[in-house]
């Protein structure tokens, strides 16, 4: 992909480094593949906010996205690759042969025009979707299923991949974007390539307005509070607020998140920190 760095004619162009959209082939998206999406702006039933700092921002469609590949040995054609206000990635818009439409997330290097297919033993080039019992070892690639006919669930962001590094009885081992080594069921669909867009978090807002665009208010700062209303808040002068924690006491440093014995721990064969779980 392309990034775009603006000429400083405004304050907020001065740093904003934004995408080229090169890729993209259409700024009309397929009517029949989108559903109204209504923002909460953080309140909930009642019409009481639940979350603070949301509201406002741009309307946007849902893009229907086809993360199962369901449609198996069956020939489609690439129409089109769009942008998709509600996820990093870039999509593609498929056209199979009996005149369906459908989008996919679109890999990196796929190009309108080009033919993929789902099926348990197709070919693995981009864009086509196969047991991973059937990849090549080494393969790049992503819209990872955990369980068998549940749909794409791991590695569906901007520029993120796994690599299938081993095959064992039951099991794929995966390296995973965050360096992770976890086993998933050798049965499970995934699809072949890198996810576009790769170059999105090199992209800049320039200004604050970008993130009212996405419908996101400013955040008050802990320690500019009252001790009432956070407990970093008060003290004279420009106190540091001690050590970060939330606005419910619960520290943002420091601390382990995951459950212990949680189920998956069994599949994890390394940790992203290098850490080998204990079996």
């Amino acid at each position: 992909m392309a990034l775009k760095k603006y000429k400083p004619m405004t304050a907020g162009t001065r740093w904003r480094i934004g995408n080229a959209y090169a890729e993209i082939t259409t700024n009309k998206p397929e009517k029949s593949l989108l559903e109204p999406q209504k923002s909460t702006a953080g309140r909930n039933s009642q019409g009481r906010r639940s979350m603070r700092y949301m509201g406002g921002g741009n309307k946007h469609h849902y893009r229907i996205i086809d993360f199962k590949r369901s449609k198996r040995d069956i020939s489609a054609t690439v129409v089109s690759i769009e942008y998709d206000p509600n996820r990093t990635a870039f999509i593609a818009l498929l056209q199979y042969a009996d005149g369906e439409k459908r989008y996919i997330i679109a890999p990196q290097g796929l190009q309108v025009g080009a033919n993929v297919i789902a099926g348990d033993e197709v070919s693995p080039e981009i864009g086509n979707a196969l047991l991973m019992k059937n990849m090549p070892l080494g393969t790049m690639i992503h819209n990872i299923e955990l369980q068998p006919g549940q749909g794409g669930k791991m590695a569906r962001s901007a520029g993120s991949s796994a690599q299938l590094a081993n095959k064992e009885e039951k099991y794929a081992v995966l390296k995973m974007p965050s360096g992770e080594l976890r086993k998933v069921l050798i049965n499970c669909y995934a699809t072949i390539g890198v996810v576009s867009n790769g170059d999105h978090n090199l992209e800049t807002a320039g200004k604050a307005g970008k993130n009212r665009w996405k419908g996101i208010r400013p955040r008050v700062r802990g320690v500019a509070m009252n001790p009432v209303d956070h407990p970093m808040g008060g003290g004279e002068g420009r106190a540091s607020g001690g050590h970060p924690r939330s606005r419910t006491g619960k520290y943002a440093k420091g601390e382990k998140t995951r459950t212990k014995g949680k189920g998956s721990d069994k599949l994890i064969i390394q940790r992203r920190d290098g850490k080998k779980l204990a079996k």
